[in-house]
């Protein structure tokens, strides 16, 4: 523990998801292709869609603190999709929402509840019940998202603890 009491190896840990966002992306995108419109998709569609919300609970602007936020995003909307397979990302992103709720503690419940809220939202016109059930409307949308990837530039994250701090303190003002 370092003196902020936050563990300091989750800087690694969330250095590692910064610089894997756009492969995770690419990756839940690429499993969503080819998969059915029923109930697990949806969280899946949303997590990815949030990445385009132009108001994210932190701005991407703020360096990696809101991309931080969106690989929090996908990997709890990943955790609540329930994957079925033990094996590939959408499993992978679901095993490490664990360390998303070690992380947040009583905030994640805010978080998992921010993250089903999603689905109702519009992002570029488009809902995710839209993206679920047009095959048209979701071939563009993971198109967006494969652009998306491939653009991707992880940014750095600051080694030090308060940056920990910070990024509690950004979600925890800014979760519903």
């Amino acid at each position: 523990m370092s003196d902020t009491g936050i563990d300091p190896q989750y800087l690694d840990v969330f250095r590692q998801w910064l610089r894997s966002l756009g492969d995770d992306a690419a990756q839940v995108g690429n499993a969503l292709a080819g998969a059915a419109d029923d109930e697990a998709v949806r969280p899946l569609i949303a997590g990815l869609n949030y990445i385009f919300q132009s108001l994210d609970c932190m701005t991407d602007g703020i360096a990696a603190l809101g991309f931080l936020d969106d690989a929090f995003v996908l990997r709890v909307a990943c955790a609540l999709a329930r994957p079925r397979e033990t094996h590939g990302v959408v499993h992978r992103l679901h095993e490490d929402a664990h360390t998303v709720r070690e992380f947040l503690g009583d905030d994640y419940a805010r978080l998992e509840k921010h993250v089903r809220g999603l689905a109702t939202r519009a992002v570029r016109g488009r809902t995710v019940e839209d993206i679920a059930a047009n095959g048209a409307i979701r071939t563009k949308f993971l198109s967006e998202v494969d652009g998306w990837s491939r653009d991707y530039e992880a940014p750095p994250l600051v080694r030090d603890p308060k940056t920990l701090v910070k990024l509690r303190a950004f979600l925890d003002a800014k979760l519903p």
